[in-house]
């Protein structure tokens, strides 16, 4: 049974410093221009390697650089939708949320003739609208949340939480959760941003969480997906691109490894694990027997 390697990038550019950090500071603003050239040389490694990638876009990205936007779609690599500005969505009333999906649709549509069928948060920050809107939109999966490691699940609609009474579990929706967390994700060891985040991680760190966690996927999690997140203006700095070859070619040394888009593994983990059988298990975010086929 193989594990599926998802190697995702979160392609920010400025919309980030705009965005989450409220930056009008030119010089802050400036790091996110480090992605362009980071990207072609994200693409010449995953060219070199034939491995699909997949590429989380804000809308204000991909009017910024639409060029880089057709190339990444050109080469055949996945474009999920991934805000309009890199804002929180909890920051919005449900109006002004469809508002912002409307807006980064539009712009993908744009840049690079698509439609994603994949949603990552900016943040992976969610509203109690979230979901609801995503089913509206016709998105096939999220990964913004936290309620796993490497098996996915069907996102739950309607959980109800306070400081006072039991957790009450919402009901799963017809939407495939791909669960990320910050320990893979390079931001938080690699950047920096005063008051904020004190990366500046040595590699050797990184590649050994890096490593072990895909290791122990791999031995423990069949069928199931180890999903890598990163940042073109974070991985794509010299010594850490030498980092991420070096795992790349630590992954697919293993015969039972394939490297997919978010997508891909998706509409073959769907069709093995509809929800109906799902929501008949009895499970609603744990992992029945039929969760562990292999996608």
């Amino acid at each position: 049974m193989t594990i599926g390697c998802a190697l995702t990038f979160d392609f920010d550019a400025m919309s980030v410093w705009v965005g989450s950090y409220k930056a009008r500071n030119p010089s802050m603003v400036s790091r996110g221009e480090f992605c362009a050239v980071a990207i072609p040389r994200i693409l010449d490694l995953l060219a070199k390697y034939k491995i699909p990638g997949t590429f989380c876009v804000p809308g204000h990205t991909a009017l910024a650089y639409p060029d880089l936007i057709k190339r990444i779609h050109a080469e055949g690599h996945e474009i999920a939708h991934h805000g309009w500005v890199h804002e929180n969505p909890a920051d919005f009333d449900e109006a002004g949320e469809r508002r912002n999906m409307e807006l980064g649709l539009e712009a993908l549509q744009k840049a690079a003739g698509v439609r994603p069928k994949g949603y990552r948060s900016p943040s992976w920050d969610f509203s109690a609208n979230t979901i609801k809107i995503l089913l509206d939109y016709g998105f096939s999966y999220d990964s913004s949340l936290m309620g796993g490691d490497f098996i996915p699940y069907y996102a739950r609609m309607g959980d109800k939480y306070d400081d006072k009474t039991p957790y009450v579990f919402g009901v799963n929706v017809d939407l495939v959760e791909l669960p990320i967390t910050w320990l893979l994700d390079d931001f938080p060891h690699f950047e920096f941003v005063d008051k904020d985040t004190y990366g500046l991680s040595a590699a050797s760190k990184v590649e050994e969480i890096w490593k072990d966690e895909f290791d122990y996927a791999r031995l423990h999690a069949p069928g199931g997906l180890f999903n890598l997140t990163m940042h073109p203006q974070v991985i794509g700095r010299g010594y850490r691109m030498m980092m991420l070859e070096r795992l790349i070619n630590h992954y697919r040394s293993f015969p039972d490894v394939k490297f997919t888009t978010l997508i891909d593994y998706v509409e073959s983990w769907r069709a093995k694990n509809p929800l109906a059988a799902w929501r008949d298990s009895g499970a609603i975010q744990a992992q029945p027997k039929f969760q562990r086929q292999m996608a």
